[in-house]
């Protein structure tokens, strides 16, 4: 039953602290409502279904996430010139960058050598747009706003954990205080299977974005929180069965799955179970939940639609103050490489794309190349 509660816990918190960001990036490269409630329910039977599969294949508890820093990227990206099948065309790339990670392996070492504090700075940059969103909102929406952030805010420092379901909750709240609009569709998602369209702006644009982000920011950092707690799996495998997944939900418009961390941290800490061979069953537990989670995302997506869309890319910066700050703080940490760094962070804040293609590719290619240069320069020294 320990097992049980955790894994209960884990996907309620992952599925609640995020959900908003999952949505606010698929509608922003897109998406229509239905499409977005597509994505949204293959992405959590995906990350169920794998994690359940790992978890009883591995005996370990290895949980799986949709990619929240990937969201944030789609959010801040826009919608590409062929729309929302563009955009799923990237998606099917970073899916298949994925799986050639885990079959080979240099690829997967070559991104582990991305260096920390530039993949960092392009994750930040990629956040700072909507943690912003909760000053906006409150500005914007005052009325709307003041009681999100302060129960988040209350709750934060009470338990933290539970902040952003509170404050998802919050926002619930608020909509049916104010009337579910009517004519709001069908509640109960249908899978809409979207023709994927490549280009290939899109892909370095979003694919090669959205593939280092969560290799850099989820998949790495959730083999740490394993191997933190004493389960050492071999990464190849996880990395190919995530990436399947990842390709599968593509096509009904999915961004990505990966490897969790935070949830991670609670299926396979000792508050699981005391044996840390039955902590398993917590991640399974959490994986079918999640695939129940998935069958609500017409419900999910039906309350996002009715909420002013500031509000909702409120909730989504809240969710992401953490990611955000780690980020920040990694990319500046060490001396060496500041500058390169900082030039990732605001060319891709920016939101400038060049020839199609988003900030974020040119962020990591210009501190990509100052970083370079400086190593050059030490070494003719």
């Amino acid at each position: 039953m320990q097992a049980v509660a955790a894994g209960l816990l884990a996907a309620f918190v992952g599925f609640a602290s995020t959900f908003a960001v999952v949505l606010q990036g698929l509608m922003a490269v897109g998406a229509t409502r239905a499409e977005a409630a597509s994505g949204l329910m293959a992405l959590a039977i995906a990350m169920g279904l794998s994690g359940a599969l790992l978890s009883l294949w591995r005996r370990q508890p290895i949980s799986v996430a949709w990619s929240t820093p990937g969201a944030a990227l789609l959010a801040t990206s826009g919608a590409p010139e062929g729309g929302f099948p563009e955009a799923v065309g990237a998606f099917l790339v970073c899916g298949i960058l994925i799986v050639v990670a885990g079959l080979w392996k240099p690829l997967g070492r070559t991104v582990e050598r991305i260096p920390p504090a530039l993949a960092n700075a392009m994750l930040a940059g990629v956040l700072l747009g909507l943690c912003l969103a909760p000053v906006r909102a409150m500005g914007s929406v005052p009325l709307l706003a003041a009681p999100v952030v302060l129960v988040w805010a209350l709750v934060f420092y009470c338990k933290r954990l539970f902040a952003m379901p509170a404050a998802v909750l919050v926002v619930v709240g608020l909509i049916v205080f104010q009337g579910v609009p009517a004519g709001m569709g069908s509640l109960w998602p249908s899978p809409v299977l979207v023709r994927p369209v490549f280009t290939v702006a899109a892909a370095l644009g979003l694919g090669v974005p959205l593939f280092l982000v969560t290799m850099a920011s989820q998949n790495i950092p959730g083999m740490a929180v394993l191997h933190l707690n004493g389960y050492r799996p071999p990464a190849s495998p996880l990395f190919f069965t995530t990436g399947v997944f990842s390709a599968v939900g593509a096509f009904f418009g999915g961004h990505a799955v990966n490897l969790a961390a935070i949830t991670a941290a609670l299926c396979a800490g000792p508050d699981a179970h005391p044996d840390p061979a039955r902590r398993y069953w917590a991640a399974v537990v959490a994986g079918l939940t999640y695939v129940v989670f998935g069958l609500l995302a017409g419900v999910a997506t039906a309350f996002i639609a009715a909420s002013p869309p500031v509000l909702i890319e409120a909730v989504a910066g809240l969710a992401l103050l953490g990611a955000f700050g780690s980020a920040l703080l990694g990319a500046v940490s060490a001396v060496e490489g500041r500058e390169a760094a900082l030039v990732t962070f605001l060319v891709t804040a920016s939101g400038q794309a060049f020839l199609g293609v988003s900030g974020a590719f040119w962020g990591l290619l210009a501190g990509g190349v100052l970083l370079a240069l400086a190593r050059v320069k030490s070494l003719g020294e």
